[in-house]
């Protein structure tokens, strides 16, 4: 239940955050957290309904609790093949002055082309974060700490922030909402 509580307190952060509402996307944000020895959805605790705005106003429906996202599972299940470290993801807006404030203070960024996807990936339910994670992985030779992609038709862009646990996920988030101005 150590995930459970560290993502409580990473909703804290976020919903008393002045500048988080901004990053929300317009499929909402989640946040998700492992446990250590992760395998499969049901191993990454997450928030039902996700995170949602209304007005500048942050909050969540349910409290979290695991197999709550398969997106944000999926892919931290696959990053945790290449670093078992990285426990935690939150997706947050796509917006290049969030990308390149990023690149500003120091962190690894990364993106894969959804539009790239080879067929059989995109038909396969399921296939397309852990195909677009390893794409991001291959681009720079190592975990990045943001991991990106511009949308496809349907398809939202996203940005989704990777780090050791959700309480880190949470702060570099609240870090980009109060400082980049979108």
């Amino acid at each position: 239940m150590l995930e459970i509580e560290n993502l409580k307190k990473a909703l804290e952060m976020i919903t008393s955050s002045r500048g988080f509402y901004r990053l929300i996307p317009e499929v909402r944000t989640n946040i998700v957290m492992a446990k250590e020895n992760a395998r499969t959805i049901n191993d990454v605790a997450g928030i039902p309904g996700r995170i949602t705005v209304h007005k500048k106003e942050v909050f969540t429906c349910r409290e979290p609790e695991y197999g709550a996202s398969s997106h944000l599972a999926r892919l931290i299940l696959e990053i945790r093949k290449h670093d078992p470290t990285r426990r935690s993801a939150i997706n947050i807006r796509y917006d290049k002055a969030i990308i390149e404030f990023c690149e500003m203070i120091g962190l690894k960024v990364s993106y894969y082309d959804r539009r790239k996807e080879p067929r059989e990936i995109k038909g396969k339910e399921g296939a397309t974060i852990p195909w677009g994670v390893k794409v991001a992985i291959r681009r720079i030779g190592e975990v990045p700490d943001v991991i990106y992609h511009k949308g496809d038709w349907g398809k939202e862009p996203m940005i989704v922030l990777l780090a050791s646990d959700a309480i880190e996920a949470a702060r570099m988030a609240i870090k980009i909402g109060e400082e980049v101005r979108i």
